[in-house]
């Protein structure tokens, strides 16, 4: 079944991709059906992701998958949160973002640096879905003072979660999908599919 992922993020592609084809789902992203994402206005994570996946649905035809996710820092009072991709301004790149919150994390110790990455996905079948299926899942770890590793994408490189030695950006692409807010997150969506049905 074809899906349309209602994001411009390459990241964000190639994680979920490599998660639903073996269920015999092809992903396309919006961006080559010509589909531009809308602002994204909503107040938390579930606003965002059905307002992006009702959008992608109601041009495309298709059913459409979308996610809205961030990091939650407990010292910053949650944020940077819904803005975790534009933190550091409207265009800015994962290494800005990471910079500013390091920099607002500054003398911050260990122990009080938690943190988690939330996810939000959104299944609509149509963009006037009044039950779009949605899921969520989180990864609590803590951010490190300084990035290590070059996979992922975000925040990957400064997050250690818990229990683990490696960060997000260090961790193999599987281990990572198995364990991670998306992959979480993404394995609640497939059960409620597989109950519902697409």
């Amino acid at each position: 079944m074809k899906l349309v992922l209602a994001s411009g993020n390459a990241g964000k592609l190639r994680e979920l991709s490599a998660l639903l084809s073996p269920l015999g789902y092809e992903l396309v992203a919006q961006s080559s059906l010509g589909i531009d994402t809308p602002p994204e206005t909503g107040a938390t994570f579930t606003e965002n992701a059905l307002l992006k996946a009702r959008h992608a649905a109601a041009i495309s035809g298709f059913p459409a998958l979308a996610d809205d996710s961030g990091i939650e820092v407990d010292a910053l009072g949650g944020r940077p949160g819904v803005h975790s991709a534009r933190y550091a301004g409207e265009n800015a790149t994962d290494t800005e973002n990471l910079e500013k919150l390091l920099a607002e994390l500054r003398g911050v110790p260990p122990e009080r640096r938690t943190a988690r990455y939330q996810c939000v996905i959104v299944l609509a079948r149509s963009g006037n879905d009044a039950h779009p299926l949605i899921a969520q899942g989180t990864w609590e770890g803590r951010i490190l003072e300084a990035p290590r590793g070059t996979g992922g994408f975000g925040y990957d490189p400064i997050f250690l979660p818990h229990g683990l030695q490696l960060t997000a950006a260090e961790l193999p692409a599987a281990e990572k999908n198995a364990r991670s807010h998306r992959g979480l997150a993404l394995q609640a969506l497939v059960e409620k599919i597989r109950a519902q049905g697409p």
